[in-house]
């Protein structure tokens, strides 16, 4: 859930941190830290279909926690 919804914080049309990141560096245009963005949000992407087909990778740590 943490990863769809980073996804969607740094994706258009919201992109809110990609605003935060245009108000801290005011010299760089908007279009420019969109193309940024995208190998980090395929990666996220990815992220979340590995986690999504084996399930198992979320849950390692809090069952070995309870074991």
């Amino acid at each position: 859930m943490v990863i769809a919804l980073e996804m969607g914080l740094n994706s258009p049309p919201v992109g809110i941190n990609v605003f935060v990141v245009k108000g801290i560096a005011e010299g760089v245009p908007l279009n420019t830290i969109f193309r940024g963005i995208w190998p980090f949000w395929f990666a996220m992407l990815a992220a979340l279909c590995f986690v999504f087909l084996l399930p198992d990778i979320a849950l390692l740590l809090p069952t070995t926690m309870f074991r």
